[in-house]
């Protein structure tokens, strides 16, 4: 374990930038609110960027001491990371897919290499330094990413016949897309060329057309259209969505028998299915879409009939798994029943199996059922020998193969990856993430501990630290939150991590109410009118940490993203005397603002997790009682980091500009309070795995400083 030397910030640092104050008066309900900052939504007002640039240039003056730390972290990461390195093989048809990486390139390169034994289903054990026979390169992300300063890949899908590659790239930050299809057999790229789409794309059979989604000036996924390949006409409109609470997606089933369009918003779902080798046909509903009910579609074949595999929450609240005859989808048969103690989450549907993912004891759980001659048999749990873990299904692209990959991890055991063999239930394990410089998972424990919220329930805090560090409320600590979306915030490896826990940090999770981790109920008692639950469960585990010794409120630093950023502003205004720092990752702070305005990207949507306040003052009430910006006030706050991108389309950088320009001219005390912007980056924040390490390296380093100054 290493002790952190940090030098102090130097005396001379500039004064921090103070915003202009353009005040405009929100009314709504007969309530009205004084915003001063609002015009920072105008990206294209110059003293907009001028603004941003310069919170930069004071965050990088305040944080200039770290730079050594931030240099040996990255270098500490770099060293625990084998650079150049292979996935594990997935087998499709006559060919086996695997990405590699190589040392100094920030992307990977999807690769194939031919099945050389149709009957042997291990896979081929390559040598990441070498050149492998026969290998075909299929796309290069680092040619791609050549002259951006952006990169993410969307879809990536071949063909059934493996001969076409779609792909598509996002070279802006904002989830706008370019679709383009590659012959695999001569590596020529086609002339067509499919702007503004969606991430995804899906092959019709026998590959003639390719099916997308594009968005509407909300940033909603609201149109599937089809596109025949090898033309660069007008594509085909096969579907608009008109409601804007809704999301659509298409996809295929596993069986690859039906093309599928699924549409949602966040309660209530609607799916239409098309058979593969039609793809001019006319998509139909399969159940039409209930105010308040969702359910999922795949496909099977028990015993002999063609039936669809439905999870739903229809009287379920948990969800239930049953399975309908594809001519009457009313039709009920009853695999798995709902449960109060048991979350159904998915299906992945095989020709002689069902698998399902489910949670139980706030753990993700993978268990089977035999698809057999006399229909189907019991739910078996997968065994992983662990007591805190999370566990998956991984990449199987085959319908009929002996052997399902599935994956596992824990806060102590880097990612691994099994084949499952479900007639004798043996785990073959073909890869663990290496962590190099000599990681053991004895130096390290996992705990499972529970907090008392104010209400008294009881909520689980998922601990790891190294063995030896001292349970006396000495210790450092980082707890990171989310609670939304019914999300669930799970134990998992990070070789970053290490960087904390070698430096004698205590890191936790609080699986506060408003995400996943114990069922519906967890998440429906975090969300609407109960929203409160989540920012005071945060509050509850925080104070649990201390009283429990791990930790001390000077020492302890909390961390979330995104809605877990609305959860940092929230607990910042709330206990702001519980944490010596916060970090707030691309935070949904200014949420009111947003949710009371459906012109802007993703309003309407929200309103199913949220309330609408623009119509139900009750609403509008209790959002005001708690959202970040309305709620800062004259305390002392902890020391607080805000991180953005210009270029966000799900949180928009004016939330976090705004925030911090009122926590400056409202706070009290002197801690810092940083905003920094990536100009070139959207919501997942920088791209390129080499710039994402140093970009976590810099938010370590000052969580490291702050967690530890006092002890200086």
């Amino acid at each position: 374990m290493t002790s952190p030397v940090l030098p102090e910030p130097t005396a001379s640092l500039p004064a921090p930038p103070v915003a202009e104050r353009r005040p405009i008066t929100r009314s709504h309900h007969g309530d009205d609110f004084v915003d001063d900052y609002e015009w920072m939504r105008d990206k294209e007002d110059p003293a907009t960027l001028a603004y941003l640039e310069a919170e930069n240039a004071y965050t990088d003056a305040a944080t200039a001491h770290l730079e050594p730390l931030r240099q040996q972290i990255f270098d500490e990461i770099k060293a625990r990371t084998l650079e150049t390195d292979l996935s594990v093989p997935t087998r499709h048809g006559a060919w086996w897919y695997y990405a590699r990486t190589i040392e100094g390139q920030q992307y990977a390169i999807r690769c194939r290499c031919a099945v050389q034994d149709p009957d042997d289903w291990t896979p081929p054990v390559l040598d990441a330094g070498s050149e492998i026979p026969g290998e075909e390169i299929l796309l290069d992300s680092n040619v791609e990413a050549e002259g951006h300063e952006f990169f993410s890949l969307g879809a990536f899908s071949i063909s059934d016949d493996e001969n076409f590659l779609a792909w598509s790239v996002d070279t802006q930050g904002d989830e706008r897309y370019t679709i383009r299809i590659k012959d695999l057999r001569t590596g020529e790229i086609l002339p067509d060329e499919i702007t503004g789409a969606s991430g995804g794309a899906t092959w019709s059979a026998g590959g003639t057309h390719l099916f997308y989604t594009t968005v509407d000036d909300a940033w909603r996924p609201y149109r599937v259209w089809r596109h025949q390949v090898g033309t660069t006409g007008d594509d085909a409109l096969v579907l608009e969505e008109t409601d804007e609470r809704y999301f659509i997606g298409v996809g295929r089933t596993h069986s690859e028998r039906y093309l599928v369009i699924g549409l949602g918003s966040k309660i209530t779902s609607e799916y239409r299915v098309l058979e593969a080798d039609d793809p001019e046909g006319e998509f139909r509903v399969v159940l039409p879409r209930r105010e308040g009910v969702e359910y999922s579609l795949e496909h099977a074949v028990i015993q002999g009939e063609d039936r669809f595999v439905i999870l739903h929450n229809d009287g379920a609240l948990n969800f239930e798994l049953v399975t309908v005859p594809v001519d009457d989808p009313t039709d009920r048969t009853v695999v798995i029943p709902g449960s109060d103690t048991v979350r159904l989450e998915d299906v992945d549907v095989f020709a002689r199996h069902l698998v399902v993912s489910f949670r139980s004891g706030a753990l993700a759980r993978v268990g089977t059922i035999s698809i057999g001659p006399d229909g189907l048999g019991e739910l078996s749990e997968i065994d992983f020998g662990e007591e805190l873990f999370t566990s998956g299904v991984g990449a199987n692209a085959e319908w009929d193969p002996p052997l399902i990959r599935v994956g596992v991890g824990s806060f102590v055991t880097p990612s691994s990856v099994y084949d499952f063999d479900p007639e004798t239930r043996e785990l073959i394990l073909r890869k663990q993430a290496p962590v190099l410089g000599g990681y053991d998972p004895a130096d390290y424990e996992q705990h499972r501990s529970w907090a008392t919220a104010d209400d008294g329930t009881l909520v689980p805090v998922s601990i790891v630290c190294r063995k030896d560090t001292p349970r006396d409320g000495t210790a450092p600590a980082l707890l990171y939150g989310y609670g939304s979306y019914e999300a669930s915030m799970d134990p998992g490896f990070s070789v970053m991590r290490l960087s904390l826990l070698d430096r004698g940090f205590v890191f936790a999770i609080a699986h506060v109410r408003g995400g996943g981790e114990l069922g519906r109920h967890w998440y429906d008692d975090g969300k609407q009118l109960h929203k409160r639950n989540t920012f005071t469960d945060f509050v509850a585990s925080a104070r649990h940490l201390v009283a429990e010794g791990w930790t001390s409120a000077d020492r302890l630093i909390a961390e979330g993203g995104s809605a877990g950023g609305l959860l940092m502003g929230a607990v910042a205004n709330l206990a702001p005397d519980a944490f010596a720092g916060i970090v707030a990752a691309v935070p949904f702070v200014d949420a009111l603002t947003t949710i009371l305005d459906p012109s802007l990207p993703l309003t309407v949507i929200e309103w199913d997790e949220w309330g609408n306040p623009l119509d139900d003052p009750e609403v509008y009430a209790y959002m005001k009682s708690y959202t970040p910006y309305e709620n800062v006030g004259a305390h002392d706050y902890p020391a607080i980091l805000a991180v953005t991108s210009l270029h966000d389309t799900r949180v928009m950088y004016v939330e976090p500009a705004k925030w911090v320009a009122r926590l400056r001219a409202t706070a009290t005390g002197d801690a810092p309070i940083l905003l920094k912007t990536e100009m070139h980056a959207g919501h997942g924040g920088v791209s390129g795995r080499y710039a994402s390490w140093k970009e976590r390296a810099w938010e370590l380093a000052w969580i490291i400083d702050v967690a530890t100054r006092h002890a200086r």
